[in-house]
This record gives C-alpha cells, sequence and structure tokens, in this order.
C-alpha cells in the first residue's frame, strides 16, 4: 500500500465542481491568496476575526484546504466505521465546517446519512460550499444544510447522530475549548474533533480526549483503550497521515513540484455506540528490516515501543512486513 496506509482521492464530482470554481479566478491570485491564509494558518493562534474576507479568499481556501481536509477526516471515518461496524449514522453536523469537506467525506463512509448540516460563520464559505454540493452523486451532500453559526458553548447543543469539527480547536481561546468539546458531546451520539498533526495539535486533542472521557463517551479511535493516554506530553505526540494526489490547479497555487501531498492529523473519536477496537495501533512508520520488523505500538496496556515480529512469527510476520503507520495490529 506504499509508505501510507490511507490514500484519498477526491470525488469526482467534488473535484470537478472544485476545479471549475477554482478557473474563475487568475492563478497567481489565488496563489497569492493561498501563501497568504498559510502563512496564517500556521501562526497557530486562536482567531480573533474572520480569517476569510472575500470571495478570492474562500476560494483559495477551498483549493488549499478542502482536499487535505477531505483527505483527514476520511481516513478518521474509516476507522470509526471500522472500530464500530454496527454503527450507521442518519444525521451528520458538521461544526466550523468552512466549504463542507467533513459532509464528503462521511458520506463517502456512510451510505445510511439522510441529513448534513454544515455550521459555519462564514457566509462567502457557506455560499461556495453550498454551490460545490449542488451536484454531487451522494443525495445526502446534494441535499445539505448551510447554517450560518458561531461555535458558541451557550447555544443550543448540535444534535445529530455524528457530530464533526476539524481544524478549529486551535482557533478558539484556550480557556473555552473544554467548554465547546462538552456542548459537542451533549447530544450527539459519536464526536468526532480533528486538529495539525503537531505537538500542539495533539495536546489539544489529547486534552478534548479527557473531556470527551469525563463526560462518559468510549473511545472509538485512534486508541484502543479509554484509559489514560500514556504519551507523555512534551516528550512526544500522537499523529497520523493521509496522501492525496494533487491536481494541476491544486498544485500550481500551493507551487508545488510534487503530484501529492502528506496531510498530517491528530484526532480522536468517541462514542455512545458499542465498539469493537483492535487491542493496539501502530502510531509510527514500521522499521522493515531484513527478517523482522520493529513497531511501535499503542496497546490496551500502555505503549508497547520498538515491537519486534520476526520470520519465526509466520502469518504476523508477514502481517507485519504489510503494515503501515495508523494500522490496527492485534496484540497476542
Amino acid at each position: 500500500m506504499g509508505e501510507f496506509s490511507s490514500v484519498a482521492t477526491l470525488p469526482d464530482d467534488l473535484r470537478s465542481a472544485l476545479d471549475d470554481e477554482l478557473g474563475r479566478y487568475p492563478e497567481s491570485r489565488l496563489a497569492q491568496a493561498v501563501d497568504r491564509l498559510s502563512k496564517r494558518y500556521r501562526q497557530g493562534d486562536s482567531a480573533t476575526s474572520p480569517i476569510l474576507t472575500s470571495e478570492l479568499d474562500v476560494a483559495a481556501y477551498a483549493g488549499y484546504r478542502m482536499p487535505a481536509t477531505y483527505a483527514a477526516v476520511s481516513a478518521v471515518l474509516d476507522e470509526v466505521a471500522a472500530a464500530a461496524p454496527g454503527y450507521a449514522p442518519k444525521t451528520h453536523v458538521d461544526i466550523g465546517g468552512g466549504t463542507g469537506a467533513a459532509v464528503w467525506a462521511a458520506a463517502a463512509v456512510w451510505p445510511s446519512l439522510e441529513k448534513c448540516t454544515v455550521v459555519e460563520q462564514v457566509a462567502g464559505a457557506l455560499a461556495l460550499g453550498r454551490k460545490l454540493a449542488a451536484n454531487a452523486v451522494e443525495p445526502a451532500v446534494r441535499a445539505a444544510t448551510w447554517q450560518r453559526g458561531l461555535v458558541d458553548s451557550a447555544s443550543a447543543a448540535p444534535e445529530a447522530d455524528l457530530v464533526t469539527m476539524s481544524y478549529v480547536l486551535g482557533e478558539l481561546p484556550e480557556p473555552g475549548r473544554a467548554d465547546v468539546v462538552r456542548w459537542l458531546a451533549a447530544k450527539a451520539g459519536t464526536v468526532v474533533l480533528v486538529e495539525p498533526g503537531t505537538p500542539a495539535g495533539f495536546e489539544r486533542i489529547r486534552a478534548a480526549r479527557d473531556v470527551l472521557r469525563e463526560a462518559g463517551r468510549r473511545v472509538v479511535a485512534p486508541c484502543p483503550h479509554d484509559g489514560s493516554c500514556p504519551i507523555t506530553p512534551g516528550e512526544d505526540w500522537c499523529h497520523f497521515a493521509a496522501r492525496l494526489p494533487r491536481s494541476g490547479v491544486h498544485r500550481r497555487i500551493k507551487s508545488g513540484t510534487l503530484g501529492f501531498e502528506d496531510e498530517k492529523f491528530s484526532y480522536v473519536a468517541a462514542t455512545s455506540a458499542p465498539v469493537d477496537r483492535p487491542s493496539a495501533r501502530i502510531i509510527r512508520h514500521p522499521r522493515k528490516h531484513k527478517g523482522f520488523v520493529q513497531l511501535e505500538l499503542c496497546t490496551v496496556d500502555g505503549l508497547a515501543p520498538g515491537t519486534v515480529v520476526s520470520k519465526r512469527h509466520g502469518v504476523r510476520y508477514r502481517a507485519a512486513r504489510n503494515a503501515e503507520w495508523s494500522d490496527a495490529w492485534s496484540v497476542d
């Protein structure tokens, strides 16, 4: 499967609609807007005002971030579906959803979805998201509701089988993040949070995971357990990656030379539904040597760094040779 176990390609209908929209603007202007937005996002500060202030900004954001967000959320939701095989959500609310990448990803994973809602404060993002979804193949995407609103823990909690929030926690003031996580979980069947795969992004996910555990939710993924996270803050961080192909325009507006990019992310999914978790997860690239493989594992009993699987393990050795970063693993 190559370097990454998760390779995500935008659905043809979304890719075509996005390319058509980006084609409305000179690529030089899109590239300038992408550069400006990427610098702003890399700062990692909480946003005190909307970052997207024009139609050009919104289009640049969609071209710059929508494929990567789709790739990350798709990878996460695939893990949720694997760990909760009986889970078939009918309703989905995406908070701070921008142009709707998470709705497209969820509909691709669960054909059971009937009603999807994107809540976003930037009217231009909602307008573009609605436009991109207008001719979607998936009925749930095509009929999605696009609702203007803030991430506000004092308002009515989102009520749905699935509630997602991607790359938003880091834009919120730190003191209110726990309240937001409790708000997201209050009336949700399953909550999925995604943040950048950086030490800071992981710390936000780790803190949110603790809030979800305190709220009585079971961790679906990536963790194989509901206990405290065994990773020591400041020493390491838990993150994963999804590889996504770049279209020609995507590559040009990002001044990229490669035909792909790797989106690194941290995440947690927690639920009230029954789960069938693996006994371990591979949390770094396996180190494959002649005759043996070393796996960095998070297990139900904590971290198991440098776990060796050799030829004498037979079937398990062959599985280890094919294993990739983020894969589930079975501990004897």
